[in-house]
């Protein structure tokens, strides 16, 4: 029996196209194609946007760039104009590009609220010298939140189970007193946590629209977990160690190299995060109810997930990089 012949791609290398990021349709372009074991992914590069935003992608997230997607973009664009995603993008005034927002400018204080230029300030500007009038009015970057919105915003509190704070601390004294640090790749990475806690809600036969939610919930916390992790989950100690395994598997999500001591320090930060979702009170907590479900299975596996023997002391010459 011949065997199965690999799908074909629906886009080709160079071909521009419209990417889902998040709940928004950006215009990009195909770079690469790779198939393995029957699936499909997409190099993509946001047009206009640094390379640090490129990323792969499965075929499910990229359309053609016809008119009746472009279209679609704009009525995306319009439903989302007052929200705002962390770590993603921040929606804009209709028929203007919405760049995903650099990781830095993710949390802000509010000093600095009115400031801050958008990530796209610098981009729209170079054709319009000779219209004043329009330049003055653009001062004012619709990314930017106002202040009000700022101290409106409704804070998200992720509780931390009770049975998994302690190792939050133990966590942190490994690392920041100790000088240890938590051996990579893990053992059980946090693509295979969130796997096998999927595996989990699926065999208590849930249904099929409790399955597609929970697989939802387990896509958005991996999609966190790897733009946070760089930026808001390391301690100081970890970061020589985060930019050598960078510079050792570039390819490669952090997702599938770091475990789950990790991935709980996601649950610290995360709600503050959730603030900038656009979704109703209803939708909100809903999702907070899987959280909180997550974190109890943490909570019923804490003993083959969460192990000092994990830990290692560092060697000499890593603390003199991390001086």
């Amino acid at each position: 029996m011949a065997p199965k012949q690999d799908p074909k791609p629906k886009f080709q290398e160079g071909e521009r196209v419209l990417c889902f990021h998040g709940p928004l349709l950006y215009e990009a372009k195909c770079v690469k194609i790779n198939i393995k074991d029957k699936q499909i992914k997409y190099f993509i590069h946001y047009s206009g946007w640094n390379k640090n935003w490129d990323e792969w992608v499965p075929e499910s997230r990229v359309l053609k760039y016809v008119d009746s997607n472009l279209q679609k973009q704009k009525e995306l664009q319009r439903a989302n104009q007052d929200h705002y995603v962390e770590g993603r993008m921040r929606g804009a005034a209709p028929n203007k590009k919405i760049p995903p927002p650099p990781q830095k400018n993710d949390v802000k204080t509010k000093k600095n609220k009115q400031k801050t230029p958008g990530a796209g300030e610098g981009t729209s500007s170079g054709g319009e010298p000779t219209h004043p009038p329009r330049k003055k009015r653009a001062r004012v970057d619709p990314t930017v939140e106002s202040e009000e919105t700022f101290i409106n915003r409704v804070e998200v509190k992720v509780k931390i189970p009770e049975e998994l704070k302690p190792w939050l601390v133990d966590d942190w004294d490994l690392i920041t007193r100790q000088k240890q640090l938590f051996h990579l790749p893990a053992k059980k990475n946090v693509d295979a946590v969130l796997e096998d806690y999927a595996n989990y809600k699926k065999s208590r036969g849930n249904s099929d629209s409790k399955e597609f939610a929970v697989n939802e919930v387990v896509a958005g916390i991996r999609e966190y977990f790897n733009v946070m992790l760089g930026t808001q989950l390391l301690y100081k100690f970890e970061r020589p160690q985060y930019a050598d395994i960078l510079a050792n598997h570039p390819d490669t999500s952090m997702s599938q190299i770091y475990g789950a001591p990790h991935l709980l320090r996601l649950f610290v930060r995360i709600g503050a995060m959730l603030a900038y979702t656009p979704l109703d009170e209803k939708s909100l907590a809903l999702l907070l109810s899987y959280l909180q479900d997550f974190l109890k299975y943490l909570v019923k596996n804490s003993a083959s997930l969460f192990n000092a023997s994990d830990y290692e002391v560092a060697p000499p010459e890593y603390h003199r990089k991390a001086v």
